[in-house]
């Protein structure tokens, strides 16, 4: 297995050394390039008011935040859940320096930093001299930002795991992490296997549809089957 965390926050501004605090904390794990569906999300009461233009930014009030837990209160289940995994984010240093903030003030051990991979650094390397920025990326790779006039943490995450699929290989299957409602009707009229659906059914979800002929594909399970150690084997267990 080889895990990996996807992780985004939100904060009441841009500076964890005047004061600042994180308001949400978002992570999509992966397996093997895979999402597993199993996540990490806390709202938080950062005990203070958010700047006017971050508040514009992530759409989170004081008063919503009022009732939410502590940073302290969920530093232990935190820190449990990135246990040694990789951790990807985008624009790291922030990030980071917002999170070893709040661990510092629980008298608890900073981040290893070298457990952590910038995709702002991976972009860079492939488009040099253009804009990396989340949005720009996203763009760039045809993935879908609907919905993202507000940010936030998860739905962020979200958006830099198929991000960061693509930089570090261009996997031809794009990740949809949100329930999706499509009609088979056509491929059921001629008789084709739905792909999406078979992946739906794994827990792995598409943002592009596909169909593929029956026979083939029952052929194809056919040929992994005496693949030794094969990837199949392990996505079905």
């Amino acid at each position: 297995m080889t895990r990996e965390l996807v992780l985004d926050t939100e904060t009441t501004g841009l500076d964890h050394e005047h004061g600042h605090r994180i308001i949400e904390i978002g992570i999509v794990e992966l397996d093997n390039h895979l999402p597993t569906g199993n996540y990490f999300h806390y709202y938080l009461n950062p005990e203070r008011d958010s700047d006017k233009r971050a508040q514009e930014v992530h759409g989170l009030s004081r008063e919503f935040l009022k009732n939410k837990p502590k940073f302290s209160e969920i530093a232990d289940e935190f820190m449990n859940y990135l246990s040694d995994s990789k951790i990807i984010i985008h624009n790291a240093s922030f990030d980071v320096g917002f999170l070893n903030a709040e661990l510092t003030r629980c008298n608890m051990k900073k981040l290893n930093e070298d457990k952590i991979i910038d995709t702002i650094v991976l972009a860079k390397k492939k488009f040099i001299g253009q804009s990396v920025s989340l949005d720009s990326l996203c763009k760039k790779f045809n993935i879908d930002l609907t919905g993202r006039e507000i940010h936030g943490a998860m739905k962020d995450a979200k958006l830099l795991a198929s991000v960061y699929l693509e930089l570090i290989g261009g996997r031809q299957s794009k990740l949809d992490f949100d329930i999706m409602n499509d009609k088979t009707s056509s491929a059921e009229e001629n008789h084709l296997f739905n792909l999406d659906e078979y992946y739906r059914n794994m827990g792995i979800k598409k943002v592009k549809h596909f169909n593929i002929n029956e026979d083939d594909y029952k052929l194809h399970l056919k040929c992994i089957q005496t693949i030794k150690n094969s990837i199949w084997e392990k996505i079905n267990d």
